[in-house]
């Protein structure tokens, strides 16, 4: 079975998400709505993240996560500059995020980033929890880019 690329999964449980985040915000107010979106997201996030470590022999480092980068990327989703790349570092600039162009588009931008980028880290939690995301902005929160800075924190 040929997997959808991820930016057309996103688009798919976007569709859905966006009316269940208008119906809970109406029934619970913003703050409730968000938060039950961002539970619901970071839940889908640790699974994927599980199901792709599922896929590496032994406990994958940023490498392996290096090697897996273009599930996000393919056609364009997104275009990065790669800073350094490395088995215990990842550091990279998102420049252009499709995700965040086609969440404002489809009229879930107010809710983009629980849908997208809030995934990242919590990607890590079921890939590996020693990898540890640092990123201080994002281009869904309105900067020029995102500064992703990935480590592996090892046992000392």
């Amino acid at each position: 079975m040929t997997q959808l690329p991820i930016l057309q999964q996103r688009q798919i449980e976007a569709n859905i998400l966006k009316h269940v985040f208008e119906t809970l915000r109406e029934r619970l107010g913003q703050e409730q709505a968000r938060n039950v979106i961002r539970d619901t997201v970071s839940k889908a996030a640790i699974q994927q993240g599980r199901d792709f470590a599922a896929n590496v022999d032994g406990e994958p480092d940023l490498k392996d996560f290096h090697d897996i980068l273009p599930n996000w990327t393919r056609d364009g989703a997104l275009e990065i500059e790669l800073l350094e790349a490395s088995t215990d570092t990842l550091n990279f600039n998102v420049k252009r995020c499709r995700y965040s162009e086609m969440y404002r588009e489809m009229g879930a931008g107010d809710i983009g980033d629980l849908l997208s980028c809030q995934r990242d880290g919590d990607f890590c939690i079921g890939y590996n929890a020693n990898i540890q995301l640092t990123r201080t902005q994002t281009i869904m929160g309105g900067a020029s880019h995102c500064d992703f800075r990935y480590k592996l924190k090892t046992a000392n």
